[in-house]
């Protein structure tokens, strides 16, 4: 199976936002012929501040009804390339509180899986710039994964990364992949973004799929970065493809024998004790 990380510089406009998505993936698509295509965290928003956030919120219909411009967006092109599309993440509108959501299509357009952010990133960078997610989004509360050509998806969004034991209960839900849509910070990723996602391969035995902002966007009146380097891991922690600089795709294939192998190999889930 061939997966596609999208790597993009988006702003604040939400529909230029939604028309780089379209080029970006009907170029991987072309060019790769990828089964799956992922898109990053809130690839319709960046920056802008409050009201963009609310302007880009969309109220998410049921399964199988109509919804806002990302929401058909996504089902189009999962119909147009006959992919999945796995939808980085969008700000949903849930009415007290935003929800920053991961939506899931299959190649017919239906929508098959739904995640909420569960870790929300309220930290002070090194450089002294604070975030507060928490103060406009709710956290969700749920593990969830779906299957595509008979491989086992995790679902989880950029901070989460950071705590081990949800992709430790996604391996034990059966996972075979998880995927890590991020807007990770300049600061924070020269650091941590590589290690932190070899290790969640190392640890769960699990393909990492990390598709990522890059570049500059205005929050707030100031200039805030995003590192980038969308990469793809193995479940022995290589890195097997990765995005440079700049916007574009890499892609990968995702191969179940690798998986088995470095599983019955190393059976550490079996050897657990303490978690």
């Amino acid at each position: 199976m061939r997966v596609s990380v999208i790597q993009m510089n988006q702003g604040s406009d939400k529909a230029a936002n939604i028309a780089a998505a379209e080029r970006l993936i009907a170029a991987a698509a072309e060019s790769d012929r990828p089964h799956l295509v992922s898109l990053p965290e809130t690839w319709t928003n960046l920056g802008g501040g409050r009201d963009a956030r609310m302007r880009a919120a969309e109220i998410l219909p049921e399964p199988g009804g109509e919804g806002g411009p990302a929401y058909e967006a996504m089902r189009a092109i999962a119909r147009r390339h006959e992919v999945f599309v796995h939808g980085g993440s969008i700000i949903e509108d849930g009415g007290e509180k935003l929800f920053n959501t991961t939506l899931v299509f299959d190649p017919e357009g239906a929508e098959i899986a739904r995640y909420r952010k569960i870790h929300l990133f309220d930290i002070t960078a090194p450089d002294g710039t604070g975030y507060r997610e928490s103060a406009l989004y709710g956290g969700g509360d749920r593990l969830v994964t779906f299957t595509a050509h008979g491989i086992t998806f995790g679902l989880t969004i950029c901070y989460d990364m950071r705590f081990p034991e949800q992709y430790l209960a996604l391996r034990r839900a059966g996972a075979e992949a998880i995927l890590v849509p991020s807007n990770f910070t300049l600061q924070t990723g020269k650091d941590h973004w590589e290690v932190l996602l070899r290790a969640r391969a190392i640890e769960t035995q699990c393909w990492i799929i990390a598709a990522a902002s890059w570049g500059q966007y205005e929050e707030r009146g100031a200039q805030r970065s995003v590192y980038g380097h969308s990469l793809i891991a193995d479940p022995w922690g290589h890195v097997v493809a990765k995005a440079s600089d700049g916007v574009g795709f890499s892609t990968a294939r995702i191969e179940p024998a690798v998986t088995e192998r470095v599983r019955r190999d190393m059976p550490v889930l079996e050897h657990r004790r303490l978690a």
